[in-house]
């Protein structure tokens, strides 16, 4: 199905306070729906089977939260979409407490008006800019935090201003002695953005590895990478084997590699980092 013949379609909608557009599609690949903003895939979401992952990006970071410790998890997600993540671990881990922090209330409002989570899921949802909602959490959470994710993009740019040493920092104080940060970052021929998140991810985090398809992890094209870091050693040891299995073949960067991947990229400050890139607007056309 052509994507203008999917935008004619009478498809449920919302307009958000910068006056983008998200709107909910049967998803045209795959069993399931896709959330967009002003057609930015955001995210997949299949209610039926919440473990179903079409975007391969998320899959990865699903395979990095299954080598976390058995039973449930505390967690907190930075940036909402269509809550695939949470759903994910409600579904793998019952019992587990999820915070969402989300900027846009009507985002979230389409999101569980059309697509509702599960009933009984611990899940709830804090309206407000990311950074700043670190600091509202409930103080119980500090130091006791087995997952953070952060997946916060304003249309298809991260903000800078949650790319910095500063907001790694206060994200990194939530999380528990083993807890692990999740990101993601996108960016494209070069990966001078990503080598300086990593850069910057490190300087608070020291155990860092990066999973991305091969060919977006040497710069030769535009996607996503997933960087994961924690204070202590990441359970690793079947990754590699996993990401090179598919159903969507990659990499994962660690040790010598992370070395030579940040070669000699700065970490970001608060006085001088940047959005991330925004993709060209072809590579969504479908």
């Amino acid at each position: 199905m052509g994507r203008q013949r999917r935008e004619d379609a009478e498809v449920p909608s919302a307009r958000l306070s910068d006056g983008r557009v998200a709107r909910i599609y049967p998803s045209a690949y795959a069993s399931g729906y896709e959330l967009e903003v002003d057609g930015t895939p955001q995210s997949h979401v299949d209610p039926a089977d919440p473990t179903h992952l079409h975007f391969e990006y998320v899959a990865r970071m699903s395979a990095v939260i299954d080598q976390l410790r058995d039973g449930p998890l505390t967690a907190v997600h930075l940036g909402a979409g269509g809550l695939t993540i949470p759903r994910y671990i409600e579904a793998t881990r019952p019992g587990s407490r999820q915070q969402v922090i989300e900027l846009e209330q009507a985002l979230v409002d389409l999101v569980r008006r059309e697509l509702p989570l599960p009933r009984g899921a611990s899940i709830r949802v804090r309206i407000g800019d990311a950074r700043e909602g670190l600091s509202r959490l409930p103080a119980a959470l500090t130091g006791a935090v087995d997952l953070l994710v952060s997946d916060v993009y304003s249309g298809a740019q991260t903000p800078a201003h949650l790319t910095t040493v500063e907001f790694y920092d206060a994200a990194a104080a939530l999380l528990a002695p083993d807890g692990l940060l999740l990101v993601n970052v996108a960016d494209g021929a070069g990966l001078a953005f990503a080598r300086r998140q990593v850069a910057t991810i490190r300087a608070v985090l020291p155990e860092v590895i990066v999973l991305a398809e091969v060919q977006v992890l040497k710069g030769r094209r535009f996607g996503n990478l997933v960087v994961a870091a924690s204070r202590s050693p990441l359970p690793t040891e079947w990754l590699p084997r996993l990401m090179a299995a598919g159903p969507h073949p990659a990499k994962v960067a660690q040790g010598a590699e992370i070395e030579a991947f940040v070669k000699d990229a700065r970490p970001a400050v608060d006085g001088d980092a940047t959005d991330s890139p925004k993709p060209s607007e072809i590579l969504f056309e479908r």
